[in-house]
């Protein structure tokens, strides 16, 4: 149940989201000072955690639409990979020089 409700709850957050990281996009292709608040919105690791977690946990409902019955275990090993690569993805962030 929590993770059909996570799905369904990310879903909503990640298009708000992504639309409104698109549409402030535009202030980061100037050449000028850029607004710290674009700045923060476009370098916030929360968008990137929800993408993992939500492709990860719509991966394993169709693996149990498809007909898997061990909905446990496939809810920990798609959780133990979402940490792994959401860690992966802070490491490259806080090692890479802007």
């Amino acid at each position: 149940m929590f993770v059909w409700v996570f799905h369904r709850v990310s879903g909503l957050l990640l298009i708000v989201l992504l639309s409104f990281k698109f549409l402030t996009s535009f202030f980061l292709m100037t050449k000028d000072q850029k607004p710290d608040w674009a700045l923060v919105l476009h370098t916030n690791k929360l968008t990137d955690t929800l993408v993992v977690f939500h492709a990860l946990y719509g991966l394993r409902t169709v693996i149990m639409d498809m007909g898997a019955r061990r909905e446990k275990l496939l809810f920990w090993i798609f959780t133990i990979l979402g940490v792994i690569l959401t860690a992966g993805l802070l490491v490259v962030y806080f090692t890479r020089n802007y």
